[in-house]
């Protein structure tokens, strides 16, 4: 009987650590305090901002993660107003697209719950109506109840069904670049 009771006090104990360990956290990012930037190299460079809309993510130390990441479609400034008009009209189409948005299903690598990490993010992606599987490394800072996290990636835009902005001698990438910072409280 002692044995069993023995057994039965590890195997509570041992889940019990495991329920810890595996304990979700909710991350906010704040938008003013995030930035989406975006640069479109080429002959002609074009670089700007997106604004982010929002951005909830729940996680654990054990590579659970869900939520989303939504940023306004018609929000992307380059400084040049009529450059961005033909950027909404005629390649992102905001119109029908207002939304773009990245929804984690799963990270590989460790995420400590203070200090810094390195994770690779895997999601769905959608530009203009369309789903896409993408992973994006990330660098994670958590720190008194505050997180930053930051990625860097490449959409490829026209290979996704996109039109190309490029003309005559004007010629850009096909694939644009995202520097993605998230910022604000978790818990």
């Amino acid at each position: 009987m002692k044995t069993i009771a023995k057994f039965l006090f590890a195997a509570c104990f041992f889940s019990l650590a495991v329920v810890a360990q595996a304990q979700q956290h909710t991350f906010n990012a704040d938008p003013q305090a995030s930035s989406v930037n975006f640069a479109l190299t080429g002959s002609h460079s074009v670089k700007g901002i997106f604004q982010l809309t929002s951005a909830k993510i729940a996680f654990d130390t054990n590579g659970a993660i869900g939520g989303n990441v939504v940023v306004g479609a018609a929000s992307g400034n380059s400084g040049e107003k009529s450059r961005d008009n033909k950027m909404n009209a005629d390649v992102l189409e905001t119109g029908k697209f207002a939304e773009i948005t990245f929804v984690p299903k799963f990270y590989t690598g460790n995420l400590a719950l203070a200090g810094d990490s390195q994770i690779q993010v895997s999601g769905v992606f959608t530009l203009h109506g369309a789903a896409h599987d993408i992973t994006v490394p990330m660098q994670v800072h958590i720190e008194n109840g505050h997180l930053t996290a930051k990625g860097t990636f490449q959409v490829p835009y026209v290979q996704w069904g996109l039109k190309d902005p490029s003309i005559f001698i004007l010629k850009v990438a096909k694939e644009v670049g995202i520097d993605l910072t998230l910022v604000g409280g978790v818990s």
